[in-house]
């Protein structure tokens, strides 16, 4: 990226087996050309109250330790068919406090979807029924007492999603990396194509 203000370019690329899965998924095949192809067991899902009443923490992520100062991409093909198919990326310290970005199928539409847990979760949509099927990459930012989401389909430029409140306490253990969910059905996979790390945004605009 050229322009003044981009993320700056993540320098280090993450290898699969350097995480450990939080929820084991039904299967994980790495490809010849080095994706991941994760099936989701059936009703996998990240929800805390709000709305549903229900809590939920069953979701598949592929996690390693995320500093502040430091910034995150998950890229994935987005290729979801059903309801509340899922993937993405995921910062956590504990069932009350994550945040989940990528996108989601929901209502007959592909969506970019956030959600932030603070013992309660928010949920925060938008409709990208042409990203079906393209290369997303979602970006995660941390400085300052905050997280910057931000996703872009295959070439694209990066656009800011979400600007998230995010002061874990000192003893807390981050953690980060690609994450999927199915709530209501069976044999979904999701392919990670690429999950790396590197310096924090230096600006949000």
């Amino acid at each position: 990226m050229t322009e003044t203000n981009a993320p700056a370019t993540l320098v280090r690329d993450i290898p699969w087996n350097q995480g450990n899965w939080r929820n084991a998924p039904v299967s994980v095949a790495e490809t010849p050309a080095g994706s991941l192809r994760v099936e989701a067991v059936q009703g996998s899902d990240a929800w805390q109250k709000t709305s549903y009443g229900f809590e939920r923490d069953s979701e598949h992520g592929l996690l390693r330790p995320f500093d502040i100062d430091t910034a995150v991409e998950v890229e994935f093909v987005a290729d979801m068919s059903q309801q509340f198919d899922q993937a993405g990326v995921i910062v956590r310290v504990d069932e009350d406090h994550w945040v989940k970005a990528g996108t989601e199928y929901a209502d007959g539409v592909l969506r970019l979807s956030t959600v932030v847990t603070d013992e309660f979760s928010d949920w925060s949509t938008a409709p990208v029924p042409g990203w079906q099927n393209k290369k997303v990459t979602i970006r995660a930012s941390w400085a300052s007492g905050a997280l910057s989401i931000r996703a872009k389909a295959d070439r694209e430029e990066f656009e800011l999603i979400r600007l998230a409140p995010w002061s874990p306490h000192e003893d807390a253990v981050v953690v980060a990396g690609p994450y999927l969910c199915a709530p209501e059905r069976a044999g979904f996979i999701a392919e990670f194509t690429k999950w790396q790390v590197g310096p924090r945004d230096s600006s949000l605009h």
